[in-house]
């Protein structure tokens, strides 16, 4: 797992000081107690369901835990003085469990996060994950769907528990807009492989969808405003973009062990990303090789050789840094809060870091 910064550094830095922040030694705490607390809610009674959905949730194998911590920081930015109508008075809910409330969210979203992981595995014969072999590939698909299965239902139990039918629809919705990516990455329509608008849509569903709406949830759950909520919905939605934009490069330079998967992964399956996209432009004699679906590895190579004589990098990266510019811009139109750790964990003075892992 690696941390790819868009601008020039590759860590937080606080707006006032010069000195670098690890984002997430700022909920390390959190973070393990909600390790602890996934691994209590994949428990089946099944033992082979139980090992399969507890696979990547074990101990060393959980990944960088980008959307927690995201979450997690976005709590405590919201964690701001609001009026006390904006809090439902009758149930008068502390600081304390409005936290608690949120940690909710961020393991919901981890569940959610996981389960796609594993159908997506699947629908790929993908043999590897997070640098490990894959769970299809160890326990076999049937186990793996339903492995699936199981982290969304217990996604949805914890969800209805926190007894707020916005925050339900919200990420009811994320299930389906991430049903709906994949489907669209299937197509076999030349027009809408070759289009960037239909790309940009694909990647909203499959990855900034689940960022952006848990986002928003946490800031419902604080209680905040509407205008607040969008703010938070619109900081996800674009470091999920650009989040996935920077994916999208290191399939191209990035190295098996690093990405946890292999290299090239995407375009070996056929699936047309940014830097290809921007690549035709420069050279539309790609559009034949994207039709013919690069199942021969001459056509891989012949794609390979255009990108690198191509600007697609390069655009695709200009690409993630503008979407990461707009994450910074609804991060600073949030309400004021004493809690700098809170800001400096989610913008640096100089840009955005993204992680993948």
């Amino acid at each position: 797992t690696i941390a790819i910064s868009i601008c020039s550094s590759s860590s937080f830095h606080s707006p006032s000081s010069k000195e670098s922040v690890d984002p997430f030694s700022l909920v390390a705490d959190e973070l393990s107690n909600i390790a602890d607390k996934l691994r209590s809610m994949v428990v089946a009674e099944v033992p082979k369901l139980a090992s399969a959905a507890e696979y990547f949730f074990k101990v060393g194998v959980e990944g960088k835990r980008f959307r927690p911590t995201v979450l997690l920081l976005m709590a405590s930015a919201l964690d701001v003085p609001i009026p006390v109508p904006a809090i439902d008075s009758e149930l008068r809910i502390t600081p304390s469990e409005v936290r608690a409330r949120q940690q909710s969210i961020a393991e919901i979203t981890e569940m959610i996060h996981v389960a796609s992981l594993l159908h997506d595995d699947v629908l790929d014969d993908a043999e590897t994950r997070r640098g490990i072999d894959s769970l299809n590939f160890v326990m076999g698909n049937k186990l793996a769907v339903l492995a699936g299965d199981f982290l969304l239902s217990r996604a949805c139990v914890a969800l209805a528990s926190l007894k707020n039918t916005e925050v339900v629809s919200l990420l009811a919705t994320v299930v389906g807009h991430l049903v709906t990516g994949e489907t669209m990455q299937m197509t076999n329509n030349s027009k809408k492989k070759c289009s960037m608008d239909y790309y940009l849509q694909k990647t909203y569903y499959k990855t900034g969808s689940l960022i952006s709406n848990s986002c928003k949830a946490i800031a419902i759950l604080a209680g905040q405003t509407a205008e607040v909520s969008v703010l938070a919905y619109d900081y996800g939605r674009n470091l999920g973009l650009a989040f996935q934009l920077i994916d999208d490069v290191l399939d191209f330079v990035g190295s098996s062990a690093s990405l946890g998967k292999g290299s090239l992964s995407d375009i070996r399956h056929g699936i047309v990303t940014a830097p290809i996209l921007f690549a035709m432009e420069e050279f539309p004699q790609l559009r034949e090789l994207v039709d013919r679906g690069f199942h021969e590895n001459e056509d891989v190579d012949a794609a390979l050789d255009y990108l690198g004589r191509s600007q697609g990098i390069q655009k695709t990266r200009d690409l993630a840094q503008e979407h990461a510019t707009l994450a910074v811009n609804a991060i600073e139109a949030l309400p004021k809060t004493d809690s700098e750790n809170a800001r400096i964990s989610s913008v640096c003075d100089r840009g955005m870091c993204i992680f993948r892992g």
